[in-house]
């Protein structure tokens, strides 16, 4: 029902979207001399204000249409290499010619596996991890469906079919990957790789990097590790688990709603979300379209969010946050039981920052301990000073200090794991 309300209103509010876009567009019109005073630039903001409060926002694009390689432009194209109902393999791709020209070289560059959260944004969400290795690798990342788009025929998917899906992609792309699970994949993408380990899979990676991950949620509690021990598995499934209405492709699917997950995201940090809306409308009364762009830019992402299916969602709390099963010993993958200590040859990194109010410092740091049976000289771990969660994989401080430091560890641990042999 709640789906529905939620559906229904949106739609309501279509006719005033449209009437928000028609004044912020005449206002702006070069033939309205309205437009040139405070009052014109102050009913335009507010009309843009309203229109970008009230919109739902696509899934962005990836805009990832070139790199620089030597101070040469390179075209890059994101091209589908694998592709299942859930999610598809996205391989960045770029120009073959002009990449020799730029490199003069024939050697292939290191191959980099981004395992993408599935935990309300969208993959896009990467978009500055994946430029940041664009020049120097070969990018590959998963873009996992949204539950509303998956018809119902197409079946369930739970957190044992998500590791699934991270196996069958690191066999694609062979026992040369690194693979990069950035917050949430990271208890399956670490049980997935201990089940390759444990069957000497020859396609297993090279190294395996964990960047702000609920590994162990019993270390250093954040407000959302809290709230999932505190509420019962029941509060879970009977308040945020949704009927999707028509005429959704996932019609009657139940999922965890995009929008009742991005309500949790905002009042996170409300005061701060309320101040930068109320900024955006002075910027663009000021007509300071510089910084209004930059607030169109970060919340056109952030505001757009996906479904998650019911059973992956429950499976998560219950697994991973109320009974830390993979951090106990006793995780399971379709019956059969995870072990990490399985691991002996792929390298480990793990990436933690220092003021993380989502997965807390040590949390990631557990896989260490979880992999026993890992050579101290096969294993990394980094805190990254003065981040929070978004900065362990975006921004300044991750172009300059986590992003060359997780390419050296690729090129020289990671090779003496494949060495290992």
């Amino acid at each position: 029902m709640l789906y529905s309300i939620y559906e229904f209103n949106r739609i309501a509010m279509t006719p005033w979207r449209a009437a928000a876009n028609a004044t912020r567009s005449s206002l702006r019109a070069p033939w309205n001399p309205m437009g040139d005073t405070v009052a014109g630039r102050t009913m335009a903001a507010a009309a843009e204000l309203f229109e970008s409060v009230t919109r739902r926002y696509a899934k962005p694009d990836w805009m990832l249409e070139h790199t620089e390689i030597n101070g040469k432009c390179v075209g890059v194209t994101d091209t589908i290499v694998w592709s299942k109902p859930w999610c598809n393999l996205i391989h960045f791709e770029r120009d073959h010619d002009a990449l020799l020209a730029a490199r003069k070289s024939k050697k292939a560059d290191p191959k980099v596996l981004f395992v993408a959260p599935m935990s309300g944004h969208y993959a896009t969400l990467l978009r500055g991890t994946v430029e940041a290795f664009l020049p120097d690798h070969e990018v590959y990342i998963t873009d996992w469906a949204d539950a509303r788009m998956v018809p119902i025929h197409e079946g369930r998917f739970d957190l044992d079919d998500y590791a699934a899906y991270v196996r069958e992609m690191i066999t694609l792309l062979g026992p040369d990957v690194h693979v990069v699970a950035v917050c949430q994949p990271g208890p399956p993408t670490l049980g997935a790789i201990a089940l390759m380990a444990e069957d000497k899979d020859p396609a297993r990676p090279a190294s395996m990097t964990f960047m702000g991950s609920p590994i162990d949620t019993r270390l250093s509690p954040t407000v959302p590790n809290k709230l999932s021990e505190e509420k019962p598995f029941d509060w879970f499934a009977n308040n945020l688990i949704h009927t999707v209405p028509g005429p959704n492709p996932g019609a009657f699917r139940r999922v965890y709603p995009g929008f009742l997950q991005l309500a949790g995201f905002m009042n996170m940090n409300l005061d701060r979300h309320v101040d930068a809306h109320w900024n955006f409308f002075n910027h663009l009364v000021e007509g300071d379209g510089d910084s209004a762009e930059k607030h169109r830019t970060f919340y056109d992402e952030y505001l757009a969010v996906m479904d998650l299916s019911e059973e992956f969602y429950l499976q998560t709390i219950t697994d991973v946050f109320q009974e830390h099963k993979l951090a106990r010993g006793e995780q399971e993958h379709h019956g059969r039981k995870v072990d990490p200590s399985a691991i002996e040859d792929i390298a480990l990194l793990t990436v933690e920052g220092e003021n993380d109010d989502i997965s807390g410092i040590g949390q990631t740091q557990a896989a260490h301990t979880l992999c026993a049976n890992l050579p101290d000289s096969l294993q990394q771990d980094w805190i990254q000073p003065e981040v929070g969660h978004y900065g362990v994989f975006n921004g300044r401080r991750f172009n300059e200090h986590i992003a060359p430091m997780m390419k050296t560890f690729m090129r020289e641990k990671g090779a003496a794991a494949l060495k290992a042999r």
